[in-house]
């Protein structure tokens, strides 16, 4: 069983940046994919973006650009750099981890292991 626990979240103004962490309570070296999603009041659960083993990444098309994910395997830590952050990126954040081997992308869905969440605001 991995725990995974968020942090870095808060309000920001349009423009902003935050950087978000996700701390895994076991080594991520078994872990193949690792992800962060969002999901805003009355939407549905959005792919922000996904990391692989081998540190490819994929990211939706709303954040590509502006979004940089990477994770430490060392440190047991997955990260979310957040630039030029707009209203509509708003949310609750969440880190997902998988161990199975297939598709690391932000359609992927049966992650093995949810954090609790971090609240990201972006005020215009």
């Amino acid at each position: 069983q991995v725990q995974l626990v968020e942090s870095g979240g808060g309000s920001v103004q349009a423009g902003g940046s935050l950087r978000l962490s996700c701390a895994a309570s076991a080594s991520t070296y078994n872990i193949y994919c690792m992800g962060w999603f969002r999901q805003a009041p009355g939407k549905e659960r959005e792919g922000v973006a996904t990391v692989d083993k081998a540190g490819y990444a994929r990211y939706g098309d709303s954040v590509a650009g502006r979004f940089t994910i990477s994770r430490d395997n060392a440190g047991n830590r997955l990260y979310l750099q957040m630039n030029s952050l707009k209203p509509e990126d708003t949310g609750m954040y969440y880190c997902a981890a998988d161990r199975s081997f297939g598709y690391c992308g932000t359609s992927k869905g049966g992650f093995d292991y949810w954090g609790q969440g971090t609240q990201v605001t972006v005020s215009s």
